[in-house]
């Protein structure tokens, strides 16, 4: 079993998405029994952009078309579920493009195990994160009326395969989600790693961080992997 890790950089968003569907396919085809299987984790940022998934609603993104263009940012209909997000600089975003046979894991538990992995990373700074029933990602004071999200998820499996994945604000221009009802929610607020610390976070840290939080949890599905 193969779990490589790879780092994009700053890539427009069309971009990794053609580069994740690429993977995908690959890896439901040697799936089928053409070539080997080859599990990975992709790290990136993005230039500012918002993504509407498959249940989403456009009235959650509250600007017009010139007006996204005057904040140099573009609007994606894509194909993982959950309603609008936002990507940008200073966002840790991670695309797991996984076998989940060969985790022996459901696509519940996949989140779940996403989840946790941002839990365990926000724990290793101070920071008290969790899980807010009925609404997929990672909190802060999720049962209060200070609930804010600190992570969004969304994700796409098909044939056991999975592509999306994970946004971690950690030095993130938190402005940009002013402009949308986050995940569809208006009732609730969102933060960064660098606004509940109070200064600015290595983000080649926090990415070390959620790698090796994830390969620890991946791994620990399938006691052979090494």
């Amino acid at each position: 079993m193969e779990l490589n890790v790879e780092d994009w950089g700053v890539v427009p968003y069309p971009e990794a998405w053609q580069r994740q569907t690429e993977y995908f396919n690959e890896l439901v085809f040697a799936k089928q029994g053409h070539g080997r299987c080859v599990n990975r984790i992709v790290l990136c940022q993005h230039p500012h952009v918002y993504t509407l998934g498959r249940s989403g609603k456009e009235a959650n993104l509250l600007l017009t078309e010139a007006q996204l263009e005057r904040i140099g940012a573009a609007l994606f209909h894509i194909d993982r579920g959950g309603d609008i997000t936002y990507h940008g600089p200073g966002q840790l975003v991670c695309y797991p493009i996984l076998n989940l046979e060969e985790f022996r894991l459901g696509l519940k538990e996949y989140v779940h195990l996403l989840e946790e992995a941002v839990i365990r990373v926000c724990a290793s700074y101070g920071i008290m994160a969790g899980r807010l029933a009925g609404a997929t990602g990672v909190w802060l004071e999720g049962g209060t009326a200070r609930a804010r999200k600190i992570c969004a998820i969304g994700v796409r499996s098909s044939h056991f395969v999975t592509m999306h994945g994970l946004a971690l604000n950690v030095n993130t221009d938190l402005r940009y989600f002013s402009y949308i009802h986050p995940c569809g929610f208006i009732d609730k607020g969102v933060t960064s790693l660098q606004r509940e610390l109070g200064q600015e976070v290595r983000f080649e840290e926090v990415r070390g961080r959620l790698v090796e939080e994830l390969r620890q949890l991946l791994e620990a599905q399938v006691p052979s992997i090494g």
